[in-house]
């Protein structure tokens, strides 16, 4: 038996439909399984299953004592009285039954592994069934994405994995899409954030390196790809430079310039592609001044500089107007600084 949302009055999938007498068995019939909080669209409602706090489907529940009111054991615990009734909190308690409908509601939608409208047989009637996992994926990164910003972390892990589980069953069943192969290459990013938020900087390489590996065997003509791989290099760039390696820093911020420098030369009219150029010199540039090499410091800040100046917005570019600008300001100053001091130590 194929699990199904447990909100939903509608047959299970692998349960046949019963006969109506006044119906014609040769009739179509429909079995509309659409959730009552949205689950299958655009206009998820918080309801029962989720955390007031997180404004996520709830992660390890547990029940305040004494007004029995319902959250992630994770958000509830930076409280000392209920976000609900305002009641002292004395003791949290698991609630295991409710965090079973949780689980059991997502796999209900998670696992019904069918095309859109697909059709069965059932009792000489064609029933079509209306596929709600269509919006797996993006609600899985929604509900994660909720819990990140709530510091829900454990949460939003555990829905990434599912999401990049999903993925990768798809990948091994429909090939190597670039669809696919930027979505898992986002959430595997997205993991790798969960886990730097936590401190376990070498899990967040581990998934931040499988991004890379996985996006480097794709075409490079792709922007979303091509966007992808790079944050994911930079960002391991970024652990690499915190941790003090900036030599390993420096290879991955130039990796991510390759990959940037390749893509513009592949389309030179996309602003975001030239912006993003002038990101990855600037941070090869601040590595190269924290290893002394100051004078190409200066020359690749001015690289990233003339791209900028080379910019042609558009009305509704204002946020990427915002973002230039602030970038150009920021990289003349560090230019000015390092000269100032360069003069300094000349005099």
């Amino acid at each position: 038996m194929r699990p199904v949302c447990p909100f939903v009055k509608a047959a299970r999938p692998s349960e046949p439909i019963k006969k109506d007498k006044d119906s014609s068995a040769a009739a179509s019939a429909t079995v509309s399984p659409k959730c009552p909080l949205g689950y299958d669209s655009q206009t998820f409602k918080l309801g029962p299953l989720s955390c007031m706090i997180c404004h996520a489907l709830l992660f390890d529940s547990a029940d305040c004592v004494p007004c029995s009111h319902s959250f992630c054991k994770a958000c509830v615990s930076r409280f000392k009285d209920c976000p609900l009734c305002g009641a002292d909190i004395e003791k949290t308690e698991p609630n295991s039954e409710l965090q079973g409908l949780v689980d059991r509601f997502i796999e209900g939608h998670a696992r019904i592994k069918r095309a859109h409208n697909a059709e069965e047989e059932t009792e000489n009637k064609r029933v079509i069934y209306e596929d709600v996992s269509l919006e797996r994926g993006a609600f899985l990164v929604q509900q994660a994405m909720r819990a990140f910003r709530a510091q829900n972390i454990e949460s939003a892990k555990s829905r990434l994995c599912l999401c990049a589980q999903d993925i990768r069953g798809q990948l091994e069943t429909m090939g190597n899409t670039s669809e696919l192969c930027s979505q898992l290459g986002a959430v595997l990013g997205m993991l790798g954030d969960c886990c730097r938020a936590t401190g376990d900087a070498s899990s967040a390489v581990t998934y931040f390196e499988e991004s890379v590996e996985f996006l480097s065997k794709l075409p490079g003509n792709d922007q979303e790809i091509t966007h992808t791989l790079s944050i994911s290099l930079n960002k391991i760039g970024d652990l690499k430079y915190y941790d003090g390696d900036l030599q390993a820093a420096r290879s991955y911020y130039f990796k991510s310039l390759d990959v940037r420098r390749d893509a513009v030369k592949h389309d030179p009219n996309v602003p975001s592609q030239i912006l993003d150029l002038a990101v990855s010199f600037a941070k090869v540039a601040d590595v190269d001044r924290s290893l002394g090499n100051e004078d190409v410091a200066i020359n690749e800040f001015q690289e990233g500089i003339k791209l900028l100046e080379s910019l042609t917005l558009k009305s509704e570019d204002t946020g990427l107007e915002q973002r230039v600008s602030g970038f150009q300001c920021w990289s003349f100053l560090r230019i000015k600084l390092w000269r100032n001091k360069l003069d300094s130590i000349s005099d």
